[in-house]
């Protein structure tokens, strides 16, 4: 099979940062569907694992972990997929990734494709959809207490994560949700997407609520620079508010500075339940399923922005150089082979 792979961290622009190479088609294990893949997503983690974590000696390292496709085999235990199904996933980071023509993905974390997307505008919702219900819902536990005064802050809102969990926010919590933006059309994307207010943040973020006549918040999703915003999300919090962060902060954050208002942090990563078979492992094929169905009633909406073209290690390299650029909207996507 094609597919898109590196041997060895070499630097971003070195060819063998990523090649074209032919690899032998994997057969499903007992609960493995064995998908084609005919659409991925790019995201910052896949650029990160690059640059990060060194192939085994000899051995080809795919990337990629999020996608549509067809389910063309599956093992003897699968009960909920047959041949023939249109799927979407995100996958297991401890498994070889999606930037193949083939690819294997336990069962209980797959979902039947939203007839509505093609397989381009489908790929681009699994990982970030997973990940922000997962901030909502599972981490700052906002669809408790419906009734009281809530105020989501979301900074970095106008990446794939923030553009998802907006839509999710404006439609299943209640919440005020103010996003963090800086360019005009940065703005007007998190307004699309379902923000209510937008704070600059090149500004201290307490100044652009305080503009906005908002005294504090109840959450805070920090998907971007967390080290930077930590005070001034701390300092916005109202007491016993949560914060959640996606990101890895370059600078130690100062968590003692939240202990007066009894605040708490939230770590989300959203391989952990695949990545440790915890017993919550198929909780993600559920939200899967649940993000379909909010997306055939016309709830939400694809995140994609870009379409670079076919799978293959020069579209892969573009789509990383976009998003270092600290410019991407929304989400990248690449289709076919």
């Amino acid at each position: 099979m094609k597919a898109v792979a590196y041997t060895r961290n070499a630097a971003d622009d070195d060819p063998l940062s990523l090649q074209d190479v032919t690899l032998d088609t994997p057969s499903p294990g007992p609960r493995d569907c064995l998908i084609e893949v005919r659409a991925i997503a790019i995201n910052p983690v896949d650029l990160k694992i690059r640059q990060s974590v060194q192939p085994d000696e000899g051995e080809f390292k795919v990337l990629g972990w999020d996608a549509a496709g067809v389910v063309v085999d599956v093992g003897d235990e699968v009960r909920d997929f047959i041949v023939g199904d249109e799927v979407w996933y995100a996958g297991e980071v401890n498994r070889p990734g999606c930037q193949a023509e083939f690819q294997l993905v336990d069962e209980r974390i797959l979902a039947h494709k939203p007839e509505s997307l093609n397989f381009a505008e489908a790929a681009a919702l699994p990982l970030t959809g997973l990940t922000a219900w997962e901030i909502l819902f599972d981490r700052l536990e906002l669809h408790r207490h419906p009734h009281e005064d809530k105020r989501l802050l979301v900074t970095g809102a106008a990446g794939g994560v923030g553009s998802i969990l907006l839509q999710l926010a404006r439609r299943l919590t209640g919440a005020t949700l103010i996003a963090t933006a800086s360019r005009q059309k940065t703005r007007d994307w998190v307004l699309q997407m379902g923000a209510q207010w937008v704070l600059d943040h090149r500004n201290p973020l307490s100044e652009e609520m305080a503009a906005l006549g908002f005294k504090d918040i109840s959450h805070a999703a920090s998907l971007t620079h967390s080290d930077t915003h930590f005070p001034e999300l701390v300092k916005l919090l109202r007491p016993e508010g949560r914060l959640a962060l996606i990101d890895s902060p370059a600078e130690p954050l100062d968590i003692l500075s939240m202990k007066q208002k009894s605040l708490s942090l939230h770590w989300e990563f959203m391989f952990t339940r695949a990545l440790f078979d915890t017993d919550l492992r198929s909780r993600q094929g559920m939200i899967l399923s649940r993000l379909a169905a909010l997306v055939e009633r016309g709830d939400i909406h694809t995140t994609m922005t870009r379409h670079l073209g076919v799978i293959d290690a020069q579209h892969v390299r573009e789509a990383f150089n976009i998003i270092q650029s600290g410019q991407s909207i929304g989400k990248i996507v690449l289709e076919g082979f």
